[in-house]
């Protein structure tokens, strides 16, 4: 089965013959002309548009929960706008900054930052933006390409909604952004009118893409060889030559960047270009063996694998058929190497990989099945078709068939999923109860997606403290002269306990630190940790001891003949589970009459092995009706955060951190 690239039908030329008195009659506007030649393509392409618009859009909060990267990407736009900063922390050159730059663009232009209390859902909010457009450039790449309306929706749509791609196109990425860019670049090198002026915009579209992720540079040759087999011979040498010193002036802009910067070769105090270069391309640790599974690799491929077995099987088999097909050649090769560039000795497998092959396999997919049903067509009308290709157009029908039912019922299930489950819950709860419990001019350890929401809820900048940058920043370095010790919490999760083992600080703030909230369970579990800085051991035995004093003084309470209240409350205080404030509080109540207190209970994250809130339901003595007022005076020492009065029941609550030795 072989194709041919479909070339713009000339119109026909006008006539020079006066008007007929037909002619002469009302003409029809300029928007109806156009909805008229255009009427076809924007009724499939806006039910599509808005398919890939609604799945990506609902519960883009909720799922998938947030990573690491995506928070330092959304915080690096953030400083942008701001704090006039390229990034929140020291840049040192691990990606082009073009993409969160156009990330800032987006939110800066759209307010999406206002319109979050999270901030990385301003960046996917971002993100679903990019998409929208990569969808559209999906779709004339597919019809430039030969592919018919139905079979350009395919690709559009696959594109859009499989599991594969919803995951990984709301995650804030940076090559969710170069993505555009890159169908932008084949579709323009496909042009056949204004040729060199389309060669041009797509040399200048691929600088942006790869300048936006540095590893869109693979796709290299295969635009140059989309540009070659589609240039005229006449020009050739003149349109390839032009394009490729376009390509080279942008890339030549992040060298000068860096050159002005001071910071292109390495040096004394600052980070630089080629330090950054030779870090991604030679130092970095590699992924592993994909035989291995507790391997980053296996882990990575193990993730796409369990999000669409379906469409990864039926882009590798689009992609060797593909290369039996002149329009889909060049993107089936570009498919097959990218996938053997991840089996080389050595490598590193980052988990975005898979975006820039998402486009090209949906593309694929839809192609090989656009021909093969043209193939099938043309053998019932009768035409001339060859043995090889009516049994490659049976197969990969049959093969489509079986691929739809088992897509449905994997589709079904991961797509409900993604609408419907609250995966970030873990962490917008980690986020309000530090917040609320955490004094904020605390030192945190954090992972990066939660950074711009802490400092926004009114931690100093310098104290909240991606953890990656502890030990890698010489600027925090220089703030945290005892590493962890000089931090006061924590808040650890998925990303932050995968990558301690990488960082001798994370560890220890880990190994002397104690759970004082936690919230989620497994991959989703967000842990805020109190850092102790005499050590674990240490902090121990003072815990030991202050144990000591809170069942002395809960047995007290216990027995005291003033306190009303059930067996299991008694059962609490003689455990020693009410703090110290509260035990001292109470204890100060039954000295002047009766007082009832409900049974003693966790508040949200705390694991309930202590307690900080009492629930007054009567109170006969001293103070009385006066309780609220009675609380205020006792002192910042004892002081309650909140009192609140419903009917005749008094909610005592204290703050989580202790004063040091209270309990003593």
């Amino acid at each position: 089965m072989t194709s041919t690239i479909e070339r713009p039908v000339k119109a026909p030329p006008r006539s020079s013959a006066p008007e007929t008195p037909q002619d002469s009659g009302r003409r029809p506007s300029g928007i109806a002309t156009w909805l008229r030649a255009h009427g076809g393509t924007l009724a499939i392409l806006l039910p599509v548009l808005a398919v890939v618009g609604v799945v990506q859009r609902i519960n883009m909060a909720g799922s998938p929960q947030r990573i690491d990267d995506e928070g330092t990407y959304t915080a690096q736009a953030w400083a942008i706008g701001h704090l006039g900063e390229l990034t929140h922390y020291t840049y040192w050159y691990d990606h082009p900054p073009l993409g969160w730059l156009q990330i800032a663009g987006y939110t800066g232009a759209t307010g999406a930052f206002g319109r979050y209390d999270q901030a990385v859902m301003a960046g996917r909010e971002a993100m679903l933006f990019f998409a929208l457009v990569a969808t559209v450039l999906m779709w004339f790449l597919a019809r430039r390409i030969g592919l018919s309306r139905p079979a350009a929706a395919v690709a559009s749509l696959v594109f859009g909604v499989s599991p594969l791609a919803v995951q990984f196109h709301r995650t804030v990425y940076l090559d969710n952004v170069a993505v555009p860019w890159l169908l932008l670049a084949f579709l323009l090198a496909l042009s056949r009118r204004a040729q060199l002026a389309g060669f041009i915009g797509s040399a200048f579209a691929f600088g942006i893409a790869v300048l936006s992720k540095e590893t869109f540079l693979l796709a290299l040759p295969f635009l140059a060889w989309t540009m070659i087999r589609n240039s005229d011979r006449s020009t050739r040498r003149y349109t390839l030559a032009t394009s490729g010193a376009v390509l080279a002036l942008v890339g030549l802009g992040y060298v000068v960047f860096a050159a002005v910067r001071g910071e292109l070769v390495p040096g004394k105090g600052h980070t630089s270009l080629i330090g950054g270069l030779t870090f991604q391309l030679g130092t970095r640790a590699a992924s592993g063996s994909i035989l291995d599974p507790q391997s980053l690799f296996f882990k990575v491929v193990d993730q796409w694998w369990n999000l669409d077995q379906v469409f990864i099987v039926m882009t590798l088999v689009a992609a060797v058929v593909g290369l039996f097909l002149t329009r889909l050649r060049p993107f089936a090769v570009l498919v097959l190497f990218s996938v053997a560039i991840m089996f080389r000795p050595n490598s590193y497998v980052p988990v975005p990989y898979v975006i820039m092959l998402i486009p090209f396999g949906a593309l694929l997919v839809a192609g090989v099945a656009d021909i093969a049903v043209k193939a099938f067509r043309a053998r019932r009308a009768g035409r001339v078709t060859t043995a090889l290709s009516r049994t490659g157009a049976t197969a990969w029908l049959v093969l489509s068939a079986v691929a739809i039912a088992a897509l449905v019922p994997l589709w079904t299930v991961q797509l409900r999923g993604f609408l419907l489950s609250d995966l970030d819950s873990p962490m917008v709860s980690a986020e309000k109860w530090v917040d609320d419990n955490v004094p904020h001019d605390s030192r945190l350890l954090v992972d990066d997606s939660m950074w711009v929401d802490l400092v926004k809820d009114g931690f100093a900048r310098d104290n909240v403290i991606w953890f990656y940058k502890i030990d890698t920043d010489g600027a925090v370095e220089a703030q945290s002269p005892n590493g962890w010790r000089d931090s006061d919490y924590i808040i650890t999760t998925d990303s932050v306990r995968t990558s301690a083992r990488g960082s001798r600080d994370v560890q220890d703030a880990l190994a002397n630190s104690t759970i004082v909230a936690s919230f989620g369970t497994a991959d989703q579990l967000v842990d805020v940790r109190q850092i102790h800085p005499e050590g674990a051991r240490a902090a121990k035995a003072q815990a030991a001891d202050e144990k000591a004093s809170l069942i002395a003084a809960g047995t007290q309470l216990a027995d005291n003949p003033n306190l009303v209240g059930s067996a299991a409350l008694k059962k609490q205080l003689r455990a020693g589970q009410l703090d110290a404030r509260g035990s001292l509080i109470l204890g100060q109540l039954l000295a002047t009459g009766p007082v009832a207190v409900d049974e003693l209970r966790a508040l949200p994250g705390e694991d309930g092995s202590a307690f900080r809130q009492i629930v007054v339901t009567r109170s006969a003595g001293e103070p009385g009706s006066r309780l609220v007022t009675w609380l205020k005076k006792v002192g910042p020492t004892y002081a309650p955060s909140s009192v609140t009065q419903r009917g005749g029941t008094t909610t005592i609550l204290f703050p989580a951190v202790e004063p040091a030795g209270l309990a003593g």
